[in-house]
This record gives structure tokens, sequence and C-alpha cells, in this order.
């Protein structure tokens, strides 16, 4: 593809091109990777793509398609090379620092919301904990779905926190949000109740990590991903270190990986402090959330 001489590429021509281009190299998704790219340079959302699709590129909006595609070559995810992700229809600044959010996680939100509907009057301050707060996306979204609500977020990558306080400060909730540099929830005092924790860990066994694909194993931050030998090393301390942070009734919301939803129950079991717990399936049908209560004291 070249930016000069008497070839003029309009939208619809340069994505045709693209598409092919990315699918004979192998690159995964390449429809919706041609069209993110090619949004992002023109400043347009995908669907102005095809409502504007005669119109002529400049030699500056080819030049940045083109590096776009050059990146997405080397299996960069479209999401670093834009530096943005759609949660809950939000848009979130993302970078190589943090785990580009998944739609799954949306569930996440919904058992907090549900929960809370529940168990808050209207008016009452609800206080949640996001542990491992990444890009902010949980932290962020339900400040912004509870006005309410105050939120305290950890995360133990200084570089992760500044990007989820600009993405608070972008949805205008940073009043709502405290930020905790720490391992797990370790800053934490003992008796801070929350009505409800939630958390995205690590759950990826250590032994899959090599067979991921090249967009999540080259690019996206291992410390997010690798659950250590079974993947649930980091479920197991939480599992156990949140309970005196709970109040009675108070909602533990987890993520976990695909065939890990009934251990997790098991961990809840035995560690006497939660009752009877509830997995959610993703829109794939499979065990994603897994909800427990602690117990009345």
């Amino acid at each position: 593809m070249r930016s000069g001489g008497a070839t003029t590429w309009t939208i619809l021509s340069v994505l045709q091109w693209a598409q092919h281009y990315l699918r004979t190299k192998g690159i995964s998704e390449p429809r919706a990777g041609a069209e993110v790219l090619l949004a992002h340079c023109l400043k347009c959302s995908r669907l102005d793509l095809y409502l504007r699709h005669d119109q002529p590129l400049s030699d500056d909006e080819l030049s940045c398609y083109k590096k776009g595609l050059k990146r997405r070559l080397g299996h960069e995810p479209t999401q670093y090379v834009t530096g943005h992700q759609e949660f809950w229809s939000l848009d979130f600044l993302v970078s190589p620092a943090v785990l580009i959010p998944r739609p799954e996680t949306e569930l996440l939100v919904e058992a907090v919301l549900k929960h809370l509907s529940r168990s808050k009057p209207g008016g009452v301050t609800p206080q949640i904990l996001d542990i491992g707060t990444g890009s902010g996306i949980l932290a962020v979204t339900l400040a912004a779905e509870l006005p309410q609500a105050l939120v305290v977020a950890v995360d133990q990558s200084w570089e992760s926190l500044g990007l989820a306080r600009e993405n608070a400060r972008r949805h205008k909730v940073e009043h709502q949000i405290n930020w905790i540099l720490a391992d797990l929830v370790s800053a934490l005092a003992p008796r801070a109740l929350f009505e409800a924790i939630v958390a995205n860990p690590p759950y990826v066994p250590t032994a899959d990590w090599e067979q991921l694909p090249p967009e999540i194993k080259e690019y996206e931050p291992r410390l997010a991903l690798d659950g250590g030998p079974d993947g649930l090393e980091v479920i197991r301390a939480l599992v156990l270190a949140v309970q005196p942070l709970l109040q009675p009734d108070g909602l533990l919301a987890l993520e976990v990986g695909q065939g890990q939803a009934e251990t997790v129950q098991q961990l809840l079991e035995q560690a006497g402090a939660y009752t009877p717990s509830e997995i959610v399936l993703d829109y794939q049908r499979l065990g994603r959330v897994v909800l427990a209560r602690r117990l009345d004291d």
C-alpha cells in the first residue's frame, strides 16, 4: 500500500485491502482489526467508515494506518495500538501495563450491582473493594453506576494505578475512588468492612502460559495472568485474606478460569466463613464467576 502516486485510496478500498492482507498473514479477526485501526486514525466510529466509504484518505491518514497495521502484523493487540478498549459501554485507556478488558468481566459488575440493589436502600453509601484494579474498569464502572458508592482500588503496579486514575478522571468518578499501591490486601486494616469485594485475579496455570496466543503471551502483563502451577495461587490467598474485610452478608465476586469454578467453590467451603457459593456462566455457558457471601459472625 503506497500513500503517494496515482492510486487514490478510499476508506472502502483500503479496508478491503487491509482485511485481505491481515488474513493472508494469519492475523486473528482481520476485519475487526482493520476497521478499528482505520477508525482510530480517522478519529471516527466503525459505522462512519461505511457511511463515508468513498472518502479519499490523505497521506497522513494512510501513514497512520500503515504504522498501525505494521504493529498488528507483529501480533500486538489492536487495543494497545489504539490505546483504547470499550467496557460496559465506556471507553477506557489501556496500555501494555494492564490486562485488556474482556467482555466476560462485565459479569462481575452485574453481580455487584444486583447484590447492592438488594442489600442497600437508596441513599446509603456502599463501600466496595476492587483488588488488582489494573486499568480500573471495575472500580470506575461501579462508581459510575453507583454515584453514592465509595470504592477502594488496590494494585501492586504504580503504572497501572496511574492509568486507572486517568480513566476515573475521564469518567468523572475520581472523587469516589481511593487508590492503594499494595500486594493484594496487605495495606488494608483488618476491620475495614466492605459490602462487596470484587477481583479478576490471575488464573492461567503456569504450564498453559507458553501455549497462549502471541497477542497475549508477548504483550499482556504476565503478572495479571499467571496464577501459579494450577492457576489458583492468588485465588487461594484472596479467599482467606478478604474474610475479615467483608461485612456479614457482604459479597465476594471472583472471576475464574475455565474449569476452575467448582474448585473455587470448594476453597470457599473449606474457609468456613462463607455461605454456599454460586457459579455464574459466561456467554459460552462456562463457569466464569464465583459468588459467595460472608456468614454472620
